[in-house]
């Protein structure tokens, strides 16, 4: 299994997608205005849902499966 997506479906990796969503979210609304602070809290919104709900979306380009749990399993 690859290790960024060993990382990514761990804890940790889970972790670090939830915060790195909310910054973006936090940034957008917080620091920038108008169609620019929409389109960062919706992408910001993707590595939050992503961690959130145990998946990968980059999963795919390394060779593993989007749902962490069959990355853990070694599926």
């Amino acid at each position: 299994m690859n290790p960024f997506c060993t990382f990514m479906a761990s804890a940790a990796g889970r972790i670090v997608r939830v915060v790195a969503g909310v910054v973006l979210i936090a940034w957008g609304v917080m620091r920038l205005g108008g169609a620019t602070a929409a389109i960062v809290a919706v992408v910001g919104a993707v590595p939050l849902l992503a961690g959130l709900f145990d998946f990968c979306v980059f999963a795919p380009l390394f060779g593993c499966p989007m749902s962490g749990p069959k990355i853990r399993a070694g599926e």
